[in-house]
């Protein structure tokens, strides 16, 4: 990793779940940071913030990977998209995300994954 860049949530719950189960096997903040540096090649500074968070909030849930899927919509609903997003303040992936789930969620048939 490149110093300075920064890494996606899904390495960083990873990263803090890993300290946080350094610490939980009592192993010394000091031990804990040097073998956190060694293996994901950071900084024992930076090794010692995800212990710090593993330590304040406990083990984080690893956020689901997403892909890209393209879809054709008209053009009015596109419109109308952007506009909820930047009304919410939300990225348009976050707005099209919930609005599928939740409609994947209220007409799923009982028994059937999202029912």
């Amino acid at each position: 990793m490149v110093r300075g860049d920064r890494v996606d949530s899904v390495e960083y719950a990873r990263r803090v779940n890993a300290a946080a189960d350094l610490a939980g096997a009592g192993v010394p903040v000091a031990a804990a940071a040097r073998t956190l540096a060694s293996r994901y090649g950071v900084s024992v500074r930076q090794a010692r913030r995800y212990l710090e968070q593993a330590v304040a909030a406990g083990h984080l849930e690893v956020p689901e990977s997403s892909v890209v899927f393209t879809v054709k919509l008209p053009e009015s609903l596109a419109g109308q998209i952007r506009a909820r997003a930047h009304e919410s303040d939300r990225a348009i992936s976050a707005v099209v995300a919930q609005a599928l789930a939740e409609f994947l969620q209220r007409d799923a048939p009982e028994g059937r994954p999202g029912g």
